[in-house]
């Protein structure tokens, strides 16, 4: 066990204790989505409220950001973790052997994807701008969005992970080989999401084969000869952020104050050293990159533009079709950089011919940071979803900027070389298919 320990810590996880809900709990309640989706659509929330009612859902676990400027957090926060409390000891949860969990998700709109559960090592994180560490941040980290959720996970037994992390794996070794086998895994769940949003399937690994295979093949990414051979770099970026830069760096550091406040001898087997995710591998046919737009609200639309001219050459071309505007600034192939826009009164193409970053996403948010400067009655959300981008950016005094999506291919390449995408620039999937709240594990 030691030596397995041992190759665990070498690799950056744990075989994680997961909790599931007890058989009699209706999984289509207990399911919610990701916390960070829906943050302008209260209505969406107000739904998932009518349908979970009274049945145990993990909705009484998390706290659905939308909510996070209302008054007396605190409370809500106090409430979220008696809730956890209670179904720990009333058997609402029950803790299984150390698993990993294969996951299969089809949203209907393409092939399923997979998922490997399994907890990661915070020691081996680094959020920080630059960093070598195994697993990094793939966009700039909000610090002061850190201290709010901080206060969430702080004194919570349990966490309850929405986090995507990618491998880069383009032949298959780690995840793929379990597809195949999946019909001699034990299913432990398997039914439809709420609200359209397709369905899922989870398989627990006790076949020590397999768990075996699936270290090995880890191990083998790890490789730091065939890392450098491939990316001329020696420190290896084995796991990279898809979805939930914010929650990880969270747990990140609700586990460095955790280290600094204990005089434990064996602090470093707590459980707050590992966090839960979902390992997901970027050459995964079922995964899509999307694109998160930017809706700017109580916005003086000219001032806007103006701050837009102070900065760049730019020009504005209307176009009717939003779906048009997103085919043509998705392959966009001549000089300068486009994104599309709306608001009350217009559509269409905004160019700037001398753009600040290398991607759409950096060169907008710099000039949306630098009117959000001067404005300060003015605020941004970031959107997932065209549709819900055009429907809240042509509403009166606010405008919407739509981005062509970051390629793939060249996600790791990027993290490696540029260290971060700028903040809030791809979503693997629009806001339906975001992963739903299912399993938990403790961390207290």
């Amino acid at each position: 066990m030691n030596n397995i320990n041992k190759r665990l810590e070498q690799i950056g996880i744990q075989i994680p204790r997961i909790l599931m809900p007890s058989k009699n709990i209706s999984m289509k309640k207990w399911a919610v989505v990701a916390c960070d989706q829906y943050t302008s659509e209260r209505g969406y929330w107000k739904d998932v409220e009518k349908i979970t009612g009274d049945s145990p859902s993990t909705l009484n676990l998390v706290f659905p950001e939308c909510y996070l400027e209302d008054p007396d957090p605190d409370e809500r926060i106090k409430n979220i973790n008696q809730n956890m409390d209670q179904y720990l000891k009333a058997g609402v949860l029950v803790e299984g052997e150390q698993a990993f969990f294969l996951v299969k998700r089809s949203t209907g709109s393409g092939k399923p994807r997979y998922g490997l559960m399994l907890a990661l090592d915070l020691e081996a994180y680094d959020y920080s701008k630059g960093s070598t560490s195994l697993i990094r941040a793939t966009e700039g980290t909000i610090i002061d969005r850190i201290p709010p959720r901080k206060k969430i996970r702080i004194n919570a037994p349990l966490e309850l992970p929405h986090i995507l992390v990618l491998i880069d794996d383009p032949e298959k070794t780690v995840i793929e080989p379990l597809i195949s086998q999946i019909k001699k895994l034990e299913q432990v769940y398997d039914f439809d999401l709420m609200k359209d949003s397709g369905h899922i399937s989870g398989y627990r690994i006790s076949d020590m084969n397999l768990t075996e295979k699936i270290i090995s093949s880890l191990e083998e990414l790890n490789n730091k000869d065939r890392f450098k051979e491939k990316y001329s770099k020696d420190d290896v970026l084995l796991y990279a952020m898809g979805d939930g830069n914010h929650s990880l760096a969270t747990a990140k550091a609700t586990w460095e104050e955790i280290k600094t406040n204990s005089n434990e001898s064996e602090i470093m087997s707590h459980p707050a050293r590992w966090a839960l995710v979902e390992l997901e591998n970027i050459y995964d046919e079922g995964i899509i990159f999307e694109p998160i737009h930017r809706v700017l609200f109580d916005v003086d639309t000219d001032s806007f533009f103006k701050e837009i001219d102070k900065t760049s050459t730019y020009n504005f071309k209307e176009i009717d079709s939003i779906d048009k505007i997103m085919k043509i600034i998705s392959n966009q192939t001549g000089p300068g950089q486009s994104a599309g826009y709306c608001d009350s009164q217009k559509k269409g193409i905004i160019t700037i011919a001398n753009p600040s970053s290398t991607i759409p996403a950096g060169t907008f948010q710099k000039i949306i940071d630098s009117y959000l400067g001067k404005d300060k009655k003015s605020y941004v959300d970031y959107i997932h979803g065209q549709e819900v981008t055009l429907k809240l950016g042509s509403k009166n005094n606010n405008c919407g900027i739509f981005l062509p999506a970051v390629d793939k291919n060249d996600f790791f390449r990027t993290v490696i070389m540029d260290s971060a995408f700028p903040r809030k620039t791809f979503s693997m999937g629009e806001a339906h298919e975001k992963r739903f709240y299912i399993e938990s594990r403790k961390i207290r």
